[in-house]
């Protein structure tokens, strides 16, 4: 039995590659789950190419199994010492032990027209192969974060009248036909692509539309000053921001789907320019991340600075103020776990409503440093109406003694 072990890391995943026996009891081993590789589908690409006819029927009878790179995962690349290729990116190498135990690393390439890294024909295919199994997994990944929000996307796009989304809907339905022919059919026909190609546009616009639709939400709540505008324009910016993240999930499903088909057509039509096709759609899909993130970011740090100016109110406004910072995180925990589904790293901390005590208690403390009594520091902080301030101050004069003898618990009570 053959001990070799073939390992491909595309940064996404890691391939795992040689007899089936010796496959299973290494990811056994690792303790790590895989999906079948599908090597079997690069013998029929590659029938009509010399010299690649026989590696390509001798992979296929190799099992390929297909891990999704954890943080836990991604140290075997480290562990078994693979090297990156500059020109494929790709990080490979062999190992191989006695009775299928995997001792450490061996070679950087196997011998024999059954290995793929000394084929860089066959690499390529199960590159590509490697980098739909990517895709596929994180549509999986948005399919189930589309299900956990209040608003599925299906809903929110359904009940717009705006023609570009109302194309987008059209633009969804070609390209899950298409995703189901594949399935049945095993590739990709000049029938089905003609009908899906164009579709990226559509998605395109899409993707520009509701980005624009995040930064207006972001806007209308920047121009209100009186906190009780920002309070009514936050509740309703709440449902909206999530909607449209929605959108924004489904835009960004539909161009893995569209990548996921153009790959296969690529392989079934010109398979000697997969690899470079891979990698450009891999720079394509980064550069679409970054964008998202960008906005996205700029619309959480607008979001904290109108919760920040809540909180500054806090003192005349403590209802109001509450409301706006509770749903400020509310928008922030939808960008985070948005954030998460399509692999953007970052975190934001919930900002926490400021208490109304608390700001008593401030200008209790400040008043003291600066020698100043403390019913004017209260009217001074104070940005609301004259009667206002002196409703609060005059809670000030008879109670800030007894208030900051007592607990937290009490303090609620002033409320």
């Amino acid at each position: 039995m053959n001990q070799e072990i073939q390992l491909i890391s595309d940064g996404d995943g890691l391939a795992v590659i040689g007899n089936p026996e010796v496959v299973e009891r290494f990811l056994s081993t690792e303790r790590l789950q895989s999906k079948d590789l599908g090597l079997q589908r690069l013998g029929p690409s590659f029938s009509a190419a010399a010299g690649v006819t026989q590696a390509g029927s001798e992979l296929a009878a190799n099992s390929g199994r297909w891990v999704k790179l954890s943080k836990e995962s991604a140290q075997l690349v480290d562990k078994w010492g693979l090297r990156t290729s500059s020109k494929t990116g790709l990080s490979s190498g062999v190992l191989k032990g006695p009775s299928g135990q995997i001792r450490g690393f061996v070679e950087f390439a196997a011998k024999g027209p059954g290995s793929l890294l000394t084929n860089p024909a066959a690499l390529a295919g199960a590159a590509g192969i490697m980098a739909q199994l990517a895709m596929q997994q994180a549509m999986d990944e948005i399919t189930d974060y589309l299900a956990t929000i209040d608003a599925k996307v299906d809903d929110v796009l359904r009940a717009q009248k705006d023609a570009v989304l109302a194309e987008m809907i059209g633009a969804d339905l070609v390209i899950e036909e298409a995703m189901t022919i594949r399935e049945h059919v095993g590739r990709v026909s000049e029938v089905t692509w003609s009908k899906v190609q164009a579709t990226s546009m559509t998605i395109a616009q899409t993707q520009a539309y509701a980005l624009r639709q995040l930064d207006a939400l972001a806007e209308k709540l920047e121009r209100k000053s009186s906190v009780g505008d920002l309070a009514a324009a936050s509740k309703d910016a709440e449902s909206a921001v999530t909607e449209w993240l929605a959108v924004l999930a489904r835009c960004f499903q539909l161009h893995d789907a569209v990548a996921l088909l153009e790959l296969d057509r690529v392989l079934d039509t010109s398979p000697e320019e997969l690899d470079r096709h891979r990698i450009a759609l891999r720079v394509a899909r980064g550069k679409r991340l970054e964008l998202i993130s960008h906005s996205t970011a700029h619309l959480m740090a607008r979001i904290d600075r109108a919760a920040g100016t809540a909180n500054m109110k806090v003192l005349l406004h403590p209802t109001s103020s509450k409301a706006v910072v509770q749903s400020s995180n509310k928008m922030a925990t939808a960008v985070v776990d948005f954030h998460g589904r399509l692999g953007i790293e970052g975190d934001r901390q919930a900002l926490e409503a400021r208490r109304w005590v608390d700001a008593v208690t401030e200008v209790k403390d400040k008043a003291i440093e600066t020698g100043a009594d403390g019913v004017d520091a209260a009217r001074r902080l104070g940005n609301g109406t004259i009667d206002r301030a002196r409703s609060v101050t005059g809670k000030l004069s008879g109670e800030i003694a007894t208030r900051t003898l007592r607990g937290r618990g009490d303090d609620e009570k002033t409320r």
